[in-house]
């Protein structure tokens, strides 16, 4: 059985859970927040916006939690260090308009930095829908974080991505180490079952919110996402106004 196999068959119960619980963030005219670090921050860009996505999701993308470089100003290193300090993921969030109601979705593989641990509990405690994409296997390492817990641990429910701990997959003949990360691949796929689903749950209740075409279809142009962008903004201002901070 292949992880994706392995996803499909044993994750369905929460996946609706997820989608029924976003959809009526959106219903209600909130959000539905997407936050990643480091490689995690690719299945939040993947879901909006995004060809066939749909108003009512937000990235939440901090420049400072990505790699614009592998070494020096924006690389790696810097990343890895930032992402492990505790107390700083609270001054990103502080600026964001999460409100009580609101879905966050938390992705993080090993689910033990500080950023993902912190936003998972930064979320609880505003009151939103906490959902942790992580895989359940690094439950057995230690934690890292000083409140001893992970994100499946902070999170109202969890998707596991069922990736192995060391996240590549691949064995290739004569190296010592394997290739191949599926993490990301994995999570991205959540993404998307998270949006068509949510989608689904919509649909079925008469509600239709602007989605992005692709400017390539015939008859469609880049202004057709227009009411799409107008949607977002209007929902981040409402967000802010729902703000009991």
């Amino acid at each position: 059985m292949t992880i994706l196999d392995r996803l499909a068959s044993t994750q369905e119960e929460v996946l609706a859970t997820v989608a029924e619980r976003c959809a009526d963030a959106v219903e209600n005219g909130g959000l539905i927040h997407l936050f990643g670090s480091g490689h995690s921050v690719i299945p939040t860009l993947d879901a909006f916006p995004r060809y066939g996505s749909f108003a009512g999701i937000h990235p939440l993308t901090d420049p400072r939690l990505m790699w614009h470089n592998v070494l020096g100003p924006g690389g790696v290193r810097e990343l890895l260090w930032l992402e492990r300090t505790e107390g700083y993921i609270k001054q990103y969030l502080d600026h964001e308009p999460l409100a009580p109601g609101d879905v966050l979705v938390v992705y993080s593989h090993g689910g033990r930095n500080a950023a993902p641990v912190e936003a998972a509990m930064y979320g609880a405690k505003r009151g939103l829908f906490t959902v942790a994409v992580t895989s359940v296997a690094n439950l057995e390492r230690p934690a890292e974080h000083s409140s001893g817990q992970r994100i499946a641990e902070v999170c109202d429910v969890t998707i596991d991505t069922g990736v192995p701990v060391q996240d590549a997959i691949i064995e290739v003949d004569g190296w010592d180490r394997p290739v191949g990360g599926a993490s990301t691949v994995v999570a991205s796929v959540v993404s998307h079952e998270i949006v068509t689903r949510t989608a689904a749950v919509l649909a079925g209740r008469g509600v239709v919110v602007p989605t992005f075409v692709s400017p390539t279809v015939p008859g469609a142009t880049v202004s057709s996402n227009d009411e799409v962008f107008a949607d977002h903004q209007r929902r981040l201002h409402a967000a802010a106004g729902r703000d009991q901070r």
